[in-house]
C-alpha cells in the first residue's frame, strides 16, 4: 500500500544568540547551543533533537507492539549514541540504538521487542532515501 505523509515544524530564531523556539501543531520547544558554543543552554542541540526523536519513536513503537500484544513489559529505555567523524565535506554518522528492557521478560518477548524496535517510522525513514531541498518563501 503507497502512503504519502507531510509533517511540519517551524524554528524561529529571533533573540538570544541560538535560541530557536521549534513549534508544531500549537506546541512549541526551545533548541540552543550549551554556553561553551556561544548559546544560553536553553533546550536540546539540533543533533540531540535528532537522536531523542529517534529514541522516543523506538520506544513508542515498541510500547504499541506490547500493548497489541497484551505483554505486560514495563518500562522500556532507548539510548540513542551517534559518532560523526568529518573530513572536509564527508561526514561519516554511525547510530546505536540500546533497549533497555526488564531481564526478567521471556527472551522470545525481549528478541522479538529488538525486532520490533527497527521498524519505527523514524527509524525506517533515517534507513531510506532523503531528499533534502532549500529555498527562500
Amino acid at each position: 500500500m503507497d502512503k504519502s505523509t507531510q509533517r511540519s515544524v517551524t524554528a524561529v530564531l529571533d533573540g538570544a544568540p541560538y535560541a530557536t523556539r521549534i513549534t508544531t501543531r500549537g506546541l512549541e520547544l526551545i533548541a540552543d547551543e550549551p554556553t561553551d558554543h556561544g548559546g544560553t543552554d536553553q533546550g536540546l542541540r539540533p543533533h540531540e533533537l535528532l537522536l531523542s526523536a529517534l529514541a522516543s519513536c523506538t520506544a513508542i513503537t515498541m510500547r504499541m507492539y506490547a500493548d497489541r500484544k497484551q505483554w505486560n513489559v514495563g518500562p522500556i529505555g532507548v539510548t540513542v549514541t551517534m559518532d560523526r567523524d568529518q573530513h572536509g565535506a564527508v561526514i561519516d554518522t554511525r547510530i546505536h540504538l540500546g533497549i533497555e528492557l526488564d531481564p526478567a521478560l521471556p527472551i522470545e518477548q525481549r528478541e522479538r521487542l529488538a525486532q520490533i524496535a527497527r521498524s519505527c517510522p523514524v527509524h525506517r525513514t533515517l534507513e531510506n532515501p532523503i531528499h533534502l531541498s532549500s529555498g527562500l518563501v
